[in-house]
């Protein structure tokens, strides 16, 4: 049996969750072996957008333009397949859109990435069982056959919906089982519709087509007649087309599929994401209807919030007291958002397969308008994109600010042009790609007694100077914003842990 491993973290899954955290934990040298069951990477492409949030998330890192040329920016979405679209430019972001990027590249690009940090990629690999006790985890399996057992400090499982490692550590997975289903295929279109790709709905149910380059296209249908069958149902050629001429009239000439598939409203979320030294995050955590290209960007997200948590710790970057329970801040943090997505997802498969008869549709009208309004819209336009997650407690054991800076809590920062006393230019991001912490002394304001206060603030934690970095800067455009403050103490994740006040 294959024993050998000087791996600190485990990571079960090596879809686009899986392959961030461990790209987060390399970065600062964290040992990282991720495990994957299939030999190659998958050639079809389950989601197909990214949010802006993820966007700046990969910005942090300094990576973001690696997607970007890849990409298409789209500078809008929708809420349920509702005529009226949601507007991303009411988002404060460099990335005011949604990216159009099949995931089978999102996933090269962090394969790529993760193979200049150092990852060890294991493909092949079936984890068959796993284990912990107070010193560390272990995984069980083999690798093409041949039997396999590691161990490391750390066990994360991101293996998805069927999640292994969530079974085996007994966490519950309750939520709504599958009612209604839907189906996608990914086809050649002889007569695509006008403007190449087309949303609408209707008392036959509803379509969706997306240009996947050239002739090939995305079409999914939520058919009122086959509503109701269960997602083990084979989809065929045949299907799709009969199903896309009842609720578009025409099924635009669909031939040669290359994917066909059929996907339900079946909406789990875990009852906790740790469980001792094990982690969930993605898919293994949450499932809903693939509504609003929610899930792999709230997965990734849930991976950035834990991996510079958890690289702190095995550096042993602050108190190990207070690193201790900075890990129970992921759960605390990021399963408030799965239970959000798990509401609006549910919310939008009521409104996409349960709203055909004159009242549902009467229900989609209605909604559709209200959109119009600019600030339902920004609502909604937040939520999906996760530009309006906002943490509600600071991290660091102290109060600094005082009540006229507590407002900046748990706040996300965009990426802030900045401006150095000797003239130069740089970005708030640039000095985060790191994944340290960063305190940004707002230069122009007033900083008398800032230092004493800031030692103050690392004193509770007693951080390791490697941990974190001082500028000092102005932030132009953002003056009136910042009266009052003297200085922001922001987490390696983008977000505003403390503001310290102007002291006068």
């Amino acid at each position: 049996m294959t024993m050998t491993s000087n791996a600190e973290v485990i990571v079960a899954g090596a879809g686009p969750v899986g392959l961030l955290l461990a790209c987060e934990l390399a970065l600062v040298g964290v040992r990282v072996t991720v495990l994957e069951r299939r030999t190659e990477p998958v050639p079809q492409s389950r989601a197909l957008t990214m949010h802006g949030r993820t966007l700046e998330m990969l910005a942090l890192r300094g990576v973001a333009g690696r997607f970007l040329a890849r990409g298409m920016p789209i500078p809008s979405g929708h809420f349920a397949g509702l005529p009226t679209r949601l507007d991303f430019s009411a988002c404060d972001s460099t990335y005011p859109f949604t990216l159009f990027l099949p995931q089978r590249v999102t996933e090269e690009l962090l394969e790529a990435w993760a193979g200049e940090l150092g990852v060890d990629l294991r493909r092949g690999v079936t984890v068959e069982s796993t284990g912990q006790d107070e010193d560390g985890v272990w995984v069980v399996g083999t690798q093409r056959g041949t039997p396999l057992r590691l161990a490391a400090r750390y066990l994360v499982g991101a293996d998805g919906a069927r999640s292994l490692v969530r079974r085996q550590a007994g966490i519950a997975f309750d939520g709504v089982p599958p009612t209604k289903t839907a189906m996608l295929g990914d086809v050649l279109l002889r007569t695509p519709p006008a403007g190449r790709a087309l949303s609408l709905g209707n008392p036959a149910g509803g379509l969706m087509v997306v240009p996947l380059g050239g002739e090939l296209y995305r079409v999914i249908v939520v058919d009122a007649q086959e509503i109701d069958l269960p997602v083990e149902t084979p989809v065929s050629l045949d299907a799709l087309a009969a199903a896309t001429r009842r609720v578009a009239g025409d099924d635009f000439g669909m031939h040669a599929p290359q994917w066909l598939s059929r996907f339900s409203n079946q909406t789990c979320l875990a009852q906790s994401y740790r469980q001792g030294r094990i982690f969930l995050a993605g898919d293994a955590a949450h499932i809903h209807l693939p509504a609003g290209g929610q899930g792999m960007n709230v997965g990734m997200q849930d991976a950035m919030n834990l991996g510079w948590k958890l690289a702190g710790v095995l550096r042993g970057r602050a108190d190990a007291a207070w690193l201790a329970g900075l890990l129970d801040t992921y759960e605390a943090e990021r399963h408030p958002v799965g239970a959000a997505l798990y509401r609006n997802t549910l919310a939008q498969s009521a409104l996409m397969m349960e709203s055909f008869d004159p009242a549902g549709q009467a229900l989609r009208a209605t909604l559709s308008e209200l959109m119009k309004g600019a600030e339902l819209n920004a609502v909604l336009a937040h939520d999906l994109s996760g530009f309006g997650i906002r943490y509600p407690a600071a991290l660091l054991p102290v109060e600094v600010g005082g009540e006229a800076c507590a407002h900046w809590t748990g706040r996300r920062l965009p990426d802030w042009p900045l401006r150095h006393a000797d003239g130069t230019a740089s970005s708030l991001y640039r000095h985060l790609a790191g994944g340290r912490w960063v305190v940004l002394r707002v230069d122009g304001g007033a900083q008398a007694g800032v230092p004493r206060v800031l030692d103050g603030a690392w004193a509770g934690a007693r951080c390791d100077s490697g941990w974190v970095d001082m500028i000092t800067a102005a932030v132009p455009g953002r003056e009136e914003e910042l009266d009052g403050v003297a200085a922001l103490i922001v987490r390696p994740d983008g977000y505003v842990d403390h503001a310290i006040a102007s002291m006068h």
